[in-house]
């Protein structure tokens, strides 16, 4: 196996344009796991880790960039409350160890249905940034995952960055798992309020091919929430809005759980997430009490 180690990112797109299927590594809490279990064999490993830029975070034009080899631990740490969503979400990655290892980018790079920073991302329309020696470009969230661990990067591109709007509204993340850390997802979902334009947004994980928004859920709550009065609740909103996110979802059996369990599970994490966000957004309002 051939070790490459560029020293700039301009060098990094120049050997995957060289070596197409060189496979990119930067904390390779995913990709040494495939190589020792012997389900994948690289025959060029990209090391990513010289490039200082990937691991870096700005602002620009009011939306974050946060670069792909941007550890989980320093998202959570820098980022945790303009991004709560997505910094909730990478406190369920892993251990404090494999968090101080592991990224965004390699998340999506690697594609995982399961991945816990996907439904963050989805519900807060993030878009991916990649680029080639050719050029870079933009792909959202909801276009970038193609399949089961595949994803809308041609074989000459490498994940930049990560481009989203700081919450303007709260954000939750749910997660369903065998137990209670260091663990595989069963099923997880995101939402986050976007108030100024009165409409939601969600995300579904591990239980579908591809990481995916609820949207008819979306557009039910879009029309049933009380924006400009923040009232709560109407009866039996929330559990409508459970219903529509488990029939979004097409889950399948495995050994993690039933593609019925996953559908009864979010439309729990559904409502009770709701319910979260709801309230904090009526914080401090006498008729939301």
């Amino acid at each position: 196996m051939e070790f490459l180690r560029p020293a700039s990112w301009r060098e990094a797109l120049e050997a995957k344009a060289a070596q197409p299927d060189a496979t990119p590594i930067a904390g390779g809490t995913d990709v040494m796991v495939e190589i020792n279990f012997a389900r994948h064999r690289a025959s060029a490993l990209l090391d990513l880790t010289r490039i200082p830029e990937l691991a870096d975070w700005s602002e620009v034009g009011g939306r974050l960039r946060i670069g792909a080899g941007l550890s989980y631990t320093r998202l959570i740490d820098e980022l945790g409350e303009r991004v709560p969503g997505l910094a909730i979400a990478s406190r369920t990655v892993g251990s404090p160890q494999i968090r101080n290892r592991g990224t965004l980018g390699g998340n999506l790079g690697s594609a995982s249905p399961a991945g816990d920073g996907h439904p963050p991302l989805l519900a807060s329309d993030a878009q991916i940034e990649v680029e080639s020696v050719r050029g870079a470009r933009l792909i959202p969230a909801t276009e970038f995952f193609t399949g089961v661990k595949r994803n809308a990067l041609a074989a000459d591109e490498l994940i930049a960055a990560v481009h989203l709007a700081p919450a303007t509204g709260p954000q939750q993340f749910s997660k369903v798992g065998t137990r209670n850390a260091m663990v595989i997802a069963v099923c997880t979902f995101a939402i986050a309020l976007h108030p100024d334009e009165q409409r939601v947004g969600t995300g579904i994980g591990s239980a579908a091919p591809t990481p995916l928004r609820a949207l008819a859920a979306e557009e039910f709550l879009g029309a049933e929430l009380d924006w400009r009065r923040r009232r709560p609740l109407a009866e039996g909103a929330a559990r409508r809005f459970g219903e529509l996110v488990a029939q979004a979802a097409a889950p399948i059996d495995d050994v993690r759980g039933t593609a019925d369990y996953r559908r009864h599970a979010l439309a729990v994490m559904a409502r009770r997430t709701l319910t979260w966000v709801w309230h904090e957004h009526c914080s401090g309002r006498q008729e939301c009490a």
